[in-house]
């Protein structure tokens, strides 16, 4: 989530009601739900007790953000920054590694997964990330490692043979453009990962999501696994390869994103304001021939639009699973959120409504 759009949510703005009564377009019994880094709304977010407990929920798919480190291994953490999802701070044989860096132009003090190797980052426990909207979390801090691509592989195989289901990965590229910079690119290590699970179709159990255009034009060359193009509501790639996210999204910049893409993860305020009609862009771009996932779907009034908030604290929930229904309805063939078990419960009784209405 861009830091413009929390501020604005921060200021509670009052908001008009949304289309409660919105026809339901497309076939919502193919709607996917992703684990947005797991259930990250009820345990650490990019861990595998998040993980474990998405699947649980019944997600579709597990989500990991991917960074390298300093021997090239892919591991799952939001950001390189790894201050705050982890304990390193409580590290004294760690403190000369704190440094500041500029990364996608924006300057940042921490620790990095590239300044560490594996087996160090091992050392470390994870721990909640938004600790005052998520209080509850935090008694899982210091109980999970920060795992590997490897090992949420072999968990989503683990569970698909354990509940018959499906379970796919949906791993993001973070900073291809500035790891790629370092001597650390990440495409060829993806997709040798993939290969190794079997993963090199396009009806494989994965989708490769990214902000950046080149390294997802590149990954085109590499695999055939689903790739997806991330937007947010402001701003632009990190690699200048478009000009900004809104020029993505006119006709003529979906059709462009198509030729590489097989879909686009819009923030959701692209499709649905925080006040006002919501957007054509998911007729657009399904004109385009893309599919369309937006993020971030999260259950607590700070992140809701605002009229499915519930009372004035930001760390209460407010009605997120009306929230998911309205998007269902506008027609999304899926969505991130943070908590699966209600993305799940939105998603069946979506399809519930549509097999009854003789759709």
């Amino acid at each position: 989530m861009t830091r413009s759009l929390i501020a604005a949510l921060m200021l509670m703005v009052p908001g008009v009601a949304l289309g409660q009564g919105h026809a339901m377009h497309g076939n919502t019994d193919k709607v996917i739900v992703i684990a947005h880094r797991g259930a990250s709304g009820e345990r650490p977010e990019h861990t595998l007790l998040s993980y474990q407990r998405a699947i649980e929920q019944g997600a579709d798919f597990i989500e990991p953000d991917l960074v390298p480190t300093k021997d090239g291994i892919l591991v799952a953490r939001h950001e390189n920054n790894i201050t705050e999802t982890t304990n390193v701070a409580d590290h004294p044989e760690f403190a000369s590694r704190k440094t500041t860096k500029t990364i996608d132009g924006e300057t940042m003090t921490g620790w990095f997964t590239e300044d560490f190797t594996l087996a160090e980052l091992k050392t470390l426990r994870a721990r909640e990330r938004l600790p005052k909207l998520r209080p509850d979390n935090t008694k899982y801090d210091g109980q999970a490692e920060v795992p590997t691509l490897d090992e949420v592989i072999a968990l989503a195989k683990q569970a698909s043979k354990q509940t018959g289901r499906t379970i796919g990965i949906y791993p993001e590229t973070k900073h291809p453009s500035y790891f790629a910079s370092i001597g650390l690119p990440v495409e060829q290590r993806l997709v040798d990962k993939l290969k190794k699970a079997g993963w090199d179709r396009a009806d494989a159990p994965v989708f490769i999501q990214s902000f950046e255009v080149n390294n997802l034009k590149k990954l085109k060359t590499m695999t055939k696994v689903r790739l997806i193009q991330l937007m947010a509501g402001a701003g632009g790639p990190a690699d200048n390869a478009q000009p900004s996210y809104k020029a993505m999204i006119t006709h003529e910049g979906l059709k462009a994103v198509a030729a590489y893409a097989y879909g686009i993860g819009p923030e959701l305020t692209m499709i649905q304001p925080v006040s006002g009609p919501a957007t054509t862009l998911i007729a657009d771009a399904h004109a385009a021939g893309l599919k369309l996932h937006p993020w971030t779907f999260r259950a607590e009034n700070f992140f809701l639009l605002p009229s499915y908030r519930s009372g004035a604290n930001p760390a209460d929930h407010g009605r997120l699973k009306d929230e998911m229904l309205y998007f269902i309805g506008l027609g999304v063939d899926g969505f991130f959120t943070d908590f699966p078990y209600i993305g799940v419960e939105a998603r069946d009784a979506a399809a519930a409504s549509h097999a009854h209405a003789g759709g």
